[in-house]
């Protein structure tokens, strides 16, 4: 027979075999399939990203640089951002100058005055009972759902509202097309470092889980060989015959890869990990990495299994490889990793945001190292439980079983140890690029949490504010400022008559906000005050250039000035910082020392603090902000605020991390059920002779254990190498040695997972018919 005829030999085992081959093909291939959709679902994200892109920049709204004319396609905009429940909430308010606007896309038409039109998700939130507090904020009639070519991604809260009072005069800007604004800054090359990492974090444990996979049912397909050798088939030609099975196992679970990616895809618009979501379509494999993903899979399954017969002498009598066989080499395993950290480690310097990044070194290092890990944790596996003596009954069961075989064990448990080990590298990378990517505010959320301005000048509005928020349900209390621009009168009307005139800001608000803005020796409704900042001489002069006490200020505007004396006992104090964590220097004035109509351009700050006790008691001070003014801006007051880059690539390693996650929980669970299948006539065996099936729960238990605590140590010292290594490419020092120890808990939590999950079969094997042979 050919060679050819021996793989084909091999297929037509694997496919009319019998129950016991179509069982190990099923295994292989269920294996195999879930690595291929995973597979398939990573190379698709940088078409995901891309459209994603596109459809945000297609419907970016910017303020041009220059005014637009109004005409027949123009339009009016106003942008309302903000959230809800902790969903970014995104809007914006039109109104059509002629009779044939240009349109946003994904609609087909400009919502009327009143009415909006809105993203499915929103719409789906706004007719839950989730959603009441929402409708006050958007009151307003919805005709119409947004399509997908408008939206990011489909839970995304978006919608387009008509509005009858936009203008110029209240913040409003006129466009002549939509899309066009400026595009998304480029990566830093620390953060190109690391989107590199984690695609070989996520996607080695992946590779790795596909070759175990081949390998299922290996010992029982070698057993079913030796008969062949009793007919006349040589060695080659049964190495032959069983890289044959593998194909045939790994051709049918790519082909199911791919079912299980297409038909998995048109949930994923359902799917939310870490705010993020996609649209069915996005999820469309790039060509040339989906081809390269069918064929390989199936030519590396022929690979794996010529490579693993090596090692087993499949005799006309049995197989070599039940009895005593050779310690393993270790000379040659430290080598992989070794040379991984030595490319990283030699590598050139990455420093500064904008330097090029040569992906290949990192992404070569990495692979080493990991892979390298992968090779050490049979023979660590090997050395450990052949020492291990005594003990309990089933731990004595677990390690006569592990000692007897234990390189499917360290097989079924690389996926986790690869995992864990970059995991831990990331974790140390993500620990070390903190302080890059996460700075401190100095802003103070216990004295407020919530920060709103006015969207426009207006005194009107100004004390409208300050009144409104005091009196919404769940405000605790409100630090509301009208401020407005003062300078020394005189100024010369012709802007190029001198260089800078003197001006400062004056600040109105009642006692209790002035002393959260100034330290006051005390203070009455009518006082003023003139207020320095310690240690800025040069701005507190500019304030005593442009009004000192007793002396008179222009409050109005240029054109028309409005005239103010400050008072000759107003004293001077010194600015405290505000809960923003700004200072501000200028004049305090209590209300009754000068009324707010008479700042034509004032304008509103108010700083809220939240009863905590009160549910919902921001999304109630956002409806008031709304009420007032639709576009009006909300934000939150925080200690840290974190880099939008870093946070959405942590989100979407997060997200990978999760399905790398759920599928090592799938290939440990495959892989323990093929385990248990190959002893069933053994379980059947100590069940008959009156072992209690407790008792082999606790050696399951353990046989799944002790590899998997093996493999946690040696995922944690590579771990932290591979970290070291990335974080001394990037200039940057070690600042947490112990993030591993959460990781190393998800582990031991894995392990009990996947040992409940393999008792129900475990039962089913301990049946005496288990005894039965054909």
């Amino acid at each position: 027979m050919s060679r050819t005829d021996d793989l084909a030999l091999g297929v037509r085992f694997a496919v009319t075999g019998g129950r016991e081959t179509w069982a190990r093909t099923t295994l292989t291939a269920v294996g195999v399939a879930l690595g291929v959709a995973l597979l398939l679902a990573a190379s698709s994200l940088p078409n995901a990203v891309s459209t994603q892109s596109a459809r945000e920049h297609a419907r970016t709204l910017s303020a041009p640089t220059k005014p637009v004319p109004r005409g027949d396609t123009t339009l009016l905009y106003g942008h309302a951002e903000g959230e809800y429940h902790g969903e970014a909430l995104n809007g914006y308010l039109l109104r059509a100058d002629g009779g044939h606007p240009i349109l946003p896309p994904g609609t087909g038409a400009i919502p009327a005055p009143g009415t909006m039109l809105v993203s499915p998700a929103l719409k789906e939130l706004l007719d839950s009972g989730d959603g009441k507090l929402l409708r006050e904020r958007l009151p307003y009639r919805i005709t119409g759902t947004i399509g997908p070519s408008g939206l990011s991604d489909p839970g995304e809260l978006y919608y387009y509202a008509g509005s009858s009072t936009l203008t110029t005069h209240t913040g409003a800007h006129r466009i002549a097309r939509f899309g066009g604004g400026p595009l998304s800054p480029p990566l830093s090359s620390q953060l190109v470092v690391l989107t590199l990492l984690g695609c070989v974090v996520l996607l080695t444990p992946v590779a790795i889980f596909i070759a175990t996979a081949v390998r299922f049912g290996g010992d029982r397909r070698d057993r079913r060989l030796a008969s062949l050798r009793l007919v006349g088939a040589d060695v080659r030609m049964t190495r032959r015959i069983a890289a044959g099975e593998a194909f045939a196992g790994a051709v049918i679970g790519v082909l199911l890869g791919w079912v299980v990616f297409l038909a998995g895809r048109q949930f994923i618009g359902g799917v939310r990990l870490w705010k993020m979501s996609a649209f069915p379509s996005d999820l469309a494999p790039m060509p040339a990495p989906a081809a390269l993903i069918s064929l390989a899979v199936p030519v590396s399954a022929v690979f794996v299994t010529l490579l693993a017969m090596r090692s087993v002498t499949v005799e006309p009598l049995g197989v070599a490889r039940q009895g005593a066989t050779r310690r393993r080499r270790f000379w040659w395993r430290p080598v992989v990793p070794a040379v991984g950290l030595g490319v990283l480690l030699t590598a050139g310097r990455i420093t500064g945001a904008d330097a090029s990044v040569n992906p290949y070194p990192i992404m070569a290092g990495a692979v080493l190292v990991l892979v390298g890990l992968t090779t050490l944790l049979p023979w660590v596996v090997e050395a450990v439980v052949a020492r291990l003596r005594g003990g309990p009954v089933p731990f004595q069961l677990a390690t006569r079983r592990l000692q007897l075989s234990s390189g499917s064990a360290a097989r079924a448990v690389s996926g986790i140890t690869v995992a864990v080990a970059g995991a831990v590298a990331l974790q140390m990378y993500f620990a070390g690029l903190h302080d890059d990517f996460t700075r401190t505010t100095n802003q103070d959320p216990s004295r407020a949490q919530m920060h709103i301005d006015a969207s426009y000048p207006s005194a009107v509005r100004a004390r409208q504010m300050i009144h409104a928020f005091r009196d919404t349900k769940g405000v605790e209390a409100v630090i509301g400022t009208i401020e407005s621009y003062a300078d020394k009168p005189g100024r010369d009307p012709d802007p190029n008559a001198m260089g800078p005139w003197p001006t400062t800001i004056v600040t109105v608000g009642d006692c209790p906000t002035l002393r959260e803005l100034a330290h006051l020796p005390s203070c009455a409704d009518g006082d003023t005050f003139v207020a320095h900042i310690e240690g800025q001489r040069e701005m507190n002069d500019w304030v005593d250039k442009t009004v000192r006490p007793g002396g008179r200020l222009n409050v109005g505007r240029d054109d028309k000035p409005v005239l103010w004396t400050l008072p000759k006992d107003s004293p001077t104090v010194l600015a405290r910082p505000d809960p923003m964590g700004e200072k501000r220097n200028g004049i305090l004035v209590t209300p009754s020392a000068i009324s707010a109509d008479r700042l034509p351009e004032a304008e509103t700050r108010a700083l809220v603090k939240v009863d905590h006790s009160v549910p919902d008691a921001a999304e109630y001070v956002r409806n008031t902000a709304a009420r007032i003014d639709p576009v009006m801006r909300v934000w939150d007051i925080t200690v840290v605020d974190r880099d939008e880059s870093y946070a959405s690539i942590e989100n979407g390693l997060l997200a990978g991390a999760a399905a790398t996650l759920a599928l090592i929980a799938a290939s440990m669970l495959v892989s323990q059920v093929e385990q248990l299948r190959e002893r069933r006539k053994l379980l059947s065996v100590l069940v008959a002779f009156g072992t209690r099936r407790p008792t082999l729960g606790w050696s399951v238990l353990w046989q799944t254990a002790i590899p998997v605590v093996l493999g946690l140590a040696l995922a944690v010292a590579g771990g932290l190498g591979l970290g070291f290594a990335l974080l001394r490419l990037i200039g940057k020092s070690v600042t947490d040695w112990w993030g591993f120890l959460p990781l190393a808990g998800a582990g031991g939590g894995l392990i009990l997972l996947v040992t409940l999950l393999s008792l129900p079969p475990l039962w089913r094997l301990m049946r005496p018919d288990g005894l039965r042979t054909e």
